[in-house]
């Protein structure tokens, strides 16, 4: 499980700073001020997870379910969050409604809170 959890901190980590580079420079001419600030909220917490699930990853041995559940809701609710912050901040540009995305932001930081309870959990 160690595994799994390292190269899902390095894939996100490394799409957070391709993301992030594309923000600063390629969707600058793309976005607004306002989109591009929403954007940047994505890459922020998506670096955040993949610095704490390396951190996860390379101390915990993953044999309690604590531990693993953590390692789920962090993944799966940066995948929500981040992901739906980037589609919606593209839906202008795409001429696409994606309005439903709204909610699934908020689900996704639910997530990740319960990740970080998780934590908290395991080490109580």
């Amino acid at each position: 499980m160690n595994n799994i959890v390292i190269i899902t901190a390095a894939v996100f980590g490394s799409l957070a700073i391709i993301l992030g580079a594309f923000g600063a420079h390629a969707f600058k001419k793309i976005l607004s001020a306002e989109k591009l600030d929403s954007f940047e909220v994505g890459v922020r917490y998506q670096m955040y997870a993949a610095i704490t699930l390396l951190i996860l990853g390379l101390n915990l041995p993953f044999d309690h379910q604590s531990e693993r559940a953590a390692y789920y809701l962090i993944a799966l609710g940066t995948l929500l969050f981040s992901g739906s912050i980037y589609f919606l901040s593209f839906a202008e540009h795409w001429k696409k409604n994606l309005k439903f995305l709204g909610p699934i932001t908020p689900l996704g930081g639910l997530l990740m809170i319960l990740g970080w309870l998780a934590i908290i959990i395991r080490f109580l």
